[in-house]
């Protein structure tokens, strides 16, 4: 009898144990893809189109240096073996001149977008951690990622838990004048990629050859 009775009372606080765990609310993760949101949103879009509109002109500039370099490239192939060794030495120092210059301008223009690119990152960055807040507060989310930086270690999500285009929306409903109303303490995402661009001094077309086949001059910085 006795042995029944210890019998019942495992089984029932076994049954205690379960309850407590049912009742105990699921643990809900979501995942967005912070690059994207970002970008996503009519801020980010506009954002984007003025860094573009900023930097056209230089890759402009850069196109037609390009295309100045190759001229002569072209010069020295056809005509080189013909021409003067002073005039043909001298050739070949303005192209390789005209190299570095070009390859240092460009990698100092890329630097520029850089900067402005992580100004308007602050910005955008901090206006989306407060959108990010206060949905997954309204929502009950005790933890969401983000699976566009590649130190967070999510190796699958269901597609059914991205957030991204919520708070895309979310974020454009909320904006005002480009600054959603403060809810609490933001912080600005940590590793999240500035925004890209579709054009501008980042794009670099490889120079031409240097005279002889040999390898381009190592970039001075």
């Amino acid at each position: 009898m006795v042995k029944r009775s210890s019998i019942i009372s495992a089984v029932a606080l076994s049954c205690l144990a379960l309850g407590a765990q049912a009742q105990q609310p699921p643990t809900k993760v979501g995942v967005i893809s912070i690059q994207g949101a970002i970008v996503g949103t009519k801020d980010g879009q506009k954002a984007s189109k003025e860094l573009d509109a900023k930097f056209v002109p230089k890759k402009k500039e850069f196109d037609t240096r390009q295309s100045e370099v190759a001229q002569l490239q072209d010069q020295y192939n056809k005509g080189g073996a013909v021409m003067a060794e002073d005039k043909r030495n001298q050739l070949a120092r303005d192209i390789d001149e005209k190299k570095k210059r070009l390859e240092r301008d460009m990698q100092d223009a890329e630097e520029d977008l850089k900067t402005e690119q992580q100004k308007v990152l602050q910005g955008l960055g901090q206006r989306m951690m407060a959108v990010i807040e206060k949905y997954a507060k309204d929502n009950g989310y005790s933890m969401i990622l983000d699976v566009s930086n590649p130190n967070t270690p999510v190796l699958y999500a269901s597609s059914g838990i991205d957030i991204t285009q919520d708070i895309i929306a979310l974020y454009d409903k909320t904006s005002t004048n480009g600054a959603p109303a403060p809810t609490g303490t933001t912080t600005p995402a940590p590793g999240t990629p500035a925004p890209r661009t579709t054009t501008g001094p980042a794009t670099r077309t490889t120079p031409p050859p240097a005279p002889g086949g040999t390898k381009p001059p190592a970039t001075a910085r």
